[in-house]
């Protein structure tokens, strides 16, 4: 009879291989959903502004591998207290979305609450903010977050990296960007990136598990990453309204995809996109349904990031 007191140890590297093909069986058992679950916000912390006033930064977590949530501003989506609408999103792409946007709060702010709450699926999730100083955040922190730092080390060159700066082309409406154009007739988007050249390029690890070829066991879809690849993109998406655009040429995800051949910075076969020599970005949108749109582009040097929007009336 079979006894582990008697197993030689030339036969540990087999068991020890069973072992490892169980558990990671075991772990695809997991629950991993493409459709149909929860949005959780998040609380990602708070800086000081020049003004003396605060930012909020909020991030969410879309439980879903593909589906884009759309949940308007209303009974399901909204701040309190105060204005429900504080210019979160109402089109949640999947997955982890880490410091997504930002809410100013007046310097008189003190110890007060402000609570996001989502709403979909039958599932109710709340973030709160305070000023907790556990929560200040700055640009180490945020890269570190967002997983170019790898292990969360900081370094010289990561603390003298400056957020690339995005400029979108064209004339301003007040202190928007405003765009008209048809159901399907594309729109040409151009915005010019600056940036520093920092952090210099760093392709991101790659688990054990993967290199030895065993990531066919990870599914439903699981990280098989570890950290980020460091490198300058441009990423254009819907931030706001009810139908959806495609993209032309397809753009970048910004979510943690951390599938191995994800178009995503999370993806261990992804490599930076080349920069244009004149640092300018081209994009065409097409909308699908008329409305009206706000677009949301993120330069991302993969440690800091810089947002801006666009506000497009879509007409039939």
């Amino acid at each position: 009879m079979f006894t582990f007191a008697r197993r030689s140890t030339a036969a540990m590297p087999l068991f020890l291989l069973f072992s490892l093909l169980f558990s990671l069986t075991t772990q695809a058992a997991e629950p991993s959903y493409r459709k149909g679950q929860f949005v959780e916000p998040a609380y990602e912390g708070w800086w000081e502004n020049d003004d003396g006033t605060f930012s909020f930064i909020f991030g969410y977590h879309n439980e879903n591998w593909e589906e884009e949530m759309k949940i308007p501003v209303g009974e399901a989506n909204f701040f309190s207290p105060g204005d429900a609408d504080r210019g979160q999103p109402t089109h949640f792409l999947p997955r982890r979305n880490r410091f997504t946007f930002e809410v100013v709060v007046p310097a008189d702010w003190g110890d007060k609450e402000l609570a996001w709450t989502v709403s979909v699926n039958g599932v109710t999730k709340t973030a709160y903010a305070t000023l907790a100083r556990d929560y200040v955040i700055d640009n180490v922190v945020i890269a570190s977050e967002t997983g170019s730092l790898g292990a969360g080390t900081s370094s010289p060159e990561s603390r003298a990296n400056i957020a690339p700066v995005l400029t979108v082309q064209g004339d301003r409406t007040g202190d928007q960007i405003v765009r008209r154009v048809r159901v399907g007739e594309p729109l040409l988007v151009e915005a010019h990136v600056l940036d520093d050249g920092l952090p210099k390029p760093r392709a991101a690890s790659i688990n054990r598990i993967e290199q030895q070829g065993l990531a066919r066991w990870m599914e439903p879809p699981r990280r098989t990453t570890v950290g980020k690849t460091n490198g300058l993109f441009l990423s254009w998406n819907i931030y706001r309204g009810e139908g959806n655009a495609t993209f032309d040429p397809p753009q970048i995800k910004p979510w943690e995809d951390t599938r191995t051949s994800a178009n995503s910075p999370w993806g261990a076969l992804w490599t930076p996109p080349p920069v244009p020599e004149d640092g300018m970005y081209r994009t065409h949108v097409t909308f699908d349904t008329p409305g009206t749109y706000v677009l949301w582009g993120r330069a991302d040097d993969g440690g800091l990031y810089h947002d801006q929007y666009i506000t497009v009336h879509v007409s039939e």
